[in-house]
């Protein structure tokens, strides 16, 4: 009896130890960015007062607000097409039968092995080369390349645990490839869409090399690259309370998703675990 509550005590301290160290972070960014003046560098973990002057020089200052509703269009973009070519490759690989399916499989995982700096100059060239260098396109582009291997792996397991038998009585009643993936595959498939789409909208939102090298003009910069731009004239004068302002505002939404999604989440990344 004493060893199995020890082992409960245990087992609750490290989960709030393991919860402090994720959530301290984000706390205390919280609590820097209602602080001006000289409170911002004295170490203080409750808040002492409260002024909003940071998000309020953050929102009116520079294009920040353009580049958060830039990083909306962008991360928005890439959610929808990776989930729409997902979808559809993921049908090609679970249910068509061709010769090297399983290797064509690896190979698309493959891609996301590569670190992103090993592909920056090629990227480049072929950003260049078709005219969209600085638009927003270039980075919709772009973070295909690391948000499709991962959807296409997820959709393509989810989809083979998908009873076939279904797949065959809507071919029956006359269904085409596409009919069987929009009415019928697609409504059984909302956990797996929504993990996917909002694991590709947190790489867009939070990307930052891609979005510096491909876009060079401040009103079409994603908010990373805002946030970095806030360092003020001089390394010395570091705006610290609206860089923890900006963070916040740049996390929340993040923050408000994977709350209102975290039960679709936990099913999507289980599918396929266990076949029963």
């Amino acid at each position: 009896m004493v060893w199995r509550a020890v082992k409960d005590v245990s087992f609750y301290a490290l989960v709030a130890l393991i919860v402090l160290i994720a959530v301290f972070p984000f706390y205390y960014a919280i609590l820097t960015s209602f602080e001006s003046g000289t409170a911002i560098f004295r170490i203080n973990y409750l808040p002492e007062s409260f002024s909003f002057a940071n998000y309020v020089a953050v929102a009116t200052t520079g294009y920040f607000a353009r580049n958060f509703l830039n990083s909306l269009i962008v991360s928005g973009a890439v959610v929808l097409l990776s989930l729409f070519f997902g979808v559809t490759a993921a049908y090609a690989l679970s249910r068509v039968k061709f010769r090297g399916r399983p290797a064509l499989l690896l190979i698309i995982l493959s891609v996301s092995m590569f670190p992103q700096i090993a592909v920056l100059a090629g990227l480049y060239e072929v950003i260049r080369a078709t005219g969209i260098y600085n638009t927003l396109f270039s980075l919709v582009f772009s973070y295909l390349i690391f948000t499709l291997p991962f959807t296409v792996w997820v959709l393509t397991t989810f989809m083979r645990e998908l009873p076939i038998e279904i797949e065959e009585a809507a071919i029956v009643d006359g269904a085409t490839p596409w009919g069987v993936v929009s009415q019928v595959f697609l409504p059984m498939m909302w956990p797996a869409l929504v993990t996917t789409g909002l694991l590709a909208f947190i790489a867009a939102w939070n990307e930052f090399l891609f979005a510096l090298s491909f876009v060079i003009s401040d009103p079409k910069r994603t908010v990373p690259v805002a946030i970095a731009n806030l360092s003020g004239a001089t390394q010395h004068e570091l705006p610290w309370g609206n860089i923890m302002a900006a963070s916040v505002i740049v996390t929340v939404p993040l923050v408000v998703l994977v709350l209102i999604f975290q039960r679709k989440i936990i099913s999507g990344l289980t599918a396929g675990a266990v076949k029963g």
